[in-house]
């Protein structure tokens, strides 16, 4: 399993409007290319020196061939509506990773591996 993750520094004059973009139809708009399993959207909890606010987005995929295919067949034209909206005042960085193995606490207090 692979995460595609997109780290976004957001200004503070466009963010509410970017946050409920976000939720509201980009989000759903990658998950609908059916390329992912699902997206968890986070707040980093850092203050950046350049200021804004900063979110992560990590969308699970099942393989690497639909994370190429969803940069080949829909990334551009996702990525290039936010831009269109938010031009300048938005800044992202996106990151690949691999999920190697899970570990989750049961009941018990015990550890166990996924």
């Amino acid at each position: 399993m692979y995460i595609y993750n997109v780290t976004s520094n957001i200004d503070e004059s466009i963010h509410e409007e970017w946050l409920n973009w976000m939720k509201q139809e980009h989000i759903p708009q990658v998950l609908a290319t059916g390329k992912f399993t699902n997206a968890t959207l986070t707040k980093v909890l850092v203050t950046e020196d350049m200021g804004g606010v900063t979110y992560s987005v990590q969308y699970r995929t099942n393989s690497r061939e639909d994370l190429e295919d969803y940069y080949n067949s829909h990334a551009d034209t996702l990525r290039s509506e936010g831009l269109r909206k938010f031009a300048d005042k938005m800044l992202a960085f996106r990151t690949e990773l691999e999920i190697i193995d899970e570990f989750t606490v049961n009941f018990t207090n015990k550890f166990s591996q996924n």
